[in-house]
C-alpha cells in the first residue's frame, strides 16, 4: 500500500490573507500615534513570513518601536489562531484535483496538521474537504492542547501516525515547512517540500528534503511517478 500524509497549511490551504489581516488588526492595535508606522503591503509582509523573520522585527520593520514591536508580537500569537480570522483562508488551486487524483489512485491518504481539532474541523467542513480524510485519517492537535515549537511536536505526530495507522509499503510526506521535514526524516518517511505554503525555498533546501516542488500537484505527480507499481487503481 501507498501512503501520502500532507500537511493542510501550505499545501491544500493558502493561509497568508489570515496571517495578513491579523498582522493589519495587531499593527493597528499597537501602533504609538507619535511613530511613523507604515503598514507593509501583503507582498512583503509574506514575503518576511516565508523567510522566517521573527514577529517582533515584522513589527519594526513596520515602524513599532521595540517595546510596542514585543507587544505586537505577542498580539499577534494570541489572534492568529482564532476563529473569526479562518474565513479569510483559500484553497489553494489545483489541490482539490490533486486530492483527487490521489484518491482515485488507491493511495492511502492522511492529513497531519499542527491545527486543533476545531480549527481543522472547520476548514475541512467549509472547503468540503472531508470526503477526502475520513476521522481515522486526521492527525491533529487536541482543543486544549498547548503548542510550544512545531518543530519538536510534528515529529511526535508523524510517530503517533505510523503507529496506530496500517502499515504501508511505501509512505510520503507533503508540507511546506521545516516543521513538515524533520517529522518525515526522523521517522524515515520521505519529504517532499513544497513552495505554495510559508517557507521560500532557501528556508526549505537548509532541511534537506528529498525534493521541492511548486505545489500538491506537482507533488501528486512526482509520487505517482515513483511508485506506480503501487498504485491500487
Amino acid at each position: 500500500m501507498l501512503r501520502v500524509i500532507t500537511d493542510f497549511d501550505g499545501p491544500i490551504v493558502d493561509v497568508s490573507e489570515r496571517y495578513y489581516r491579523v498582522y493589519q488588526f495587531c499593527l493597528e492595535k499597537t501602533s504609538r500615534q507619535e511613530r511613523s508606522v507604515r503598514q507593509l503591503s501583503k507582498d512583503e509582509f509574506w514575503q518576511l513570513k516565508r523567510a522566517r523573520v521573527p514577529e517582533r522585527e515584522i513589527g519594526m520593520i513596520s515602524g513599532l518601536d521595540p517595546a510596542a514591536a514585543q507587544e505586537f508580537a505577542t498580539m499577534r500569537r494570541q489572534t492568529v489562531h482564532t476563529l473569526p480570522y479562518f474565513h479569510y483562508e483559500a484553497l489553494i488551486p489545483g489541490a482539490v484535483d490533486a486530492l483527487e487524483k490521489v484518491q482515485r489512485a488507491g493511495v492511502d491518504l492522511v492529513v497531519m496538521t499542527m491545527r486543533r481539532e476545531i480549527e481543522l474541523d472547520y476548514a475541512l467542513e467549509r472547503f468540503e474537504l472531508g470526503r477526502f480524510f475520513p476521522p481515522n485519517r486526521r492527525y491533529r492537535l487536541s482543543n486544549d492542547y498547548v503548542k510550544t515549537q512545531d518543530i519538536d511536536e510534528k515529529p511526535l505526530l508523524m510517530q503517533q501516525a505510523l503507529k496506530e495507522l496500517p502499515i504501508a509499503e511505501d509512505t510520503w510526506m507533503v508540507g511546506d515547512t521545516e516543521a513538515d521535514i524533520v517529522a518525515a526524516k526522523t521517522n524515515g518517511v520521505r519529504a517532499i517540500a513544497v513552495l505554495s505554503g510559508i517557507r521560500d525555498r532557501v528556508e526549505l533546501e537548509a532541511y534537506l528534503p528529498d525534493w521541492i516542488v511548486n505545489d500538491l500537484s506537482a507533488a501528486v505527480d512526482l509520487i505517482l511517478s515513483q511508485c506506480p507499481q503501487k498504485i491500487s487503481a
